[in-house]
């Protein structure tokens, strides 16, 4: 009995085997390859369609920038290519540019692009006014449901760590009626996947939808406000843990400015739009400590020459 029993509780050599292949092979697999192995089996198919196994996939592939390239007709977008670009050292030129997913837009998408990405999640906003959400290793993608009522721009998309959800962070406006003072501005947090409408968390007065392009690091949200005319500007974090917002230090520059991420340290760039670009590094987050790293002197004469032949 007690042989049987033991028997009983251990894993087949099939059940194995399954595991092997799942959290071995296909989870370090580029994204194409995997589109191909899902279609071998439904077991596999429904395995690497788990959030658990889309993460780690997306955990072993590398971090490259995503270029958005789109094929217009007529002033239409008639499709979204969106490539992702490998300059490592020995790879080709034309092996350089790989494309990760191609959207063949109907009628209802002539003017998409894409917003934001975050853990293989792609957000793409259409005309201005709607958001759809793709997987592009399985090649899914579904609208965004907001009330039609508010005019929304996103602001920032990020992992929540406590609850393990990808959330949105939005900014959205309300036209003021005859008997309003004032338009209705508000910040909003959406729930990928959750059902739940967005969450109202009020509208910080620092919170431009004009903002830059933010940067995601250490688990925070920072956008540098261009817009402001002031000389001396604070950064504009949000704690993506707590969902609040908070304000940091930056070096008083009056050029367009705006911020990247390197060598896990957060960077600025600014610019003079003439021959120089100067490049401030954040030396110490916790005390808010930059230090200006280098000027860089544009060739100007090589830029123009290049323009002239394209």
């Amino acid at each position: 009995m007690a042989k049987a029993s033991r028997v009983g509780t251990t894993p087949s050599l099939c059940s194995l085997l399954d595991d092997i292949v799942i959290w071995e092979i296909l989870v370090r697999l580029p994204p194409k390859a995997l589109l191909r192995c899902r279609a071998v089996c439904r077991a596999w198919h429904s395995l690497t369609s788990t959030r658990d196994f889309l993460l780690a996939h997306h955990a072993c592939q590398p971090a490259l920038p995503l270029l958005n390239n789109g094929d217009y007709v007529d002033l239409i977008n008639d499709s979204i290519d969106i490539c992702c670009f490998n300059n490592r050292a020995g790879l080709a030129a034309p092996s350089q540019l790989q494309s990760v997913a191609l959207l063949n837009l109907a009628d209802g998408f002539a003017f998409s692009y894409l917003v934001a990405s975050c853990d293989g999640l792609l957000i793409f906003c259409n005309d201005d006014v709607d958001f759809f959400i793709c997987n592009p290793t399985t090649r899914q993608y579904a609208p965004l449901l907001l009330p039609t009522d508010r005019r929304w721009t996103l602001l920032g998309m990020y992992p929540h760590i406590p609850t393990g959800e990808h959330r949105l962070l939005l900014h959205s406006y309300k036209r003021y009626l005859a008997n309003e003072l004032a338009p209705q501005f508000a910040c909003h947090v959406l729930s990928l996947g959750s059902g739940q409408p967005a969450r109202r968390i009020g509208w910080p007065v620092e919170i431009m939808p004009e903002f830059d392009p933010h940067v995601l690091f250490r688990g925070n949200l920072h956008w540098f406000p261009s817009h402001d005319d002031r000389e001396s500007k604070m950064i504009t974090v949000f704690d993506t843990t707590s969902e609040s917002f908070q304000e940091m230090r930056a070096p008083v520059v009056t050029d367009y400015t705006h911020l990247f991420e390197i060598d896990d340290k957060i960077g600025m760039a600014t610019m003079d739009f003439k021959t120089t670009i100067d490049i401030w590094m954040l030396q110490d987050y916790e005390r808010e400590v930059w230090a200006f790293n280098c000027r860089i002197e544009l060739p100007i004469a090589e830029i123009r020459g290049a323009l002239r032949q394209v």
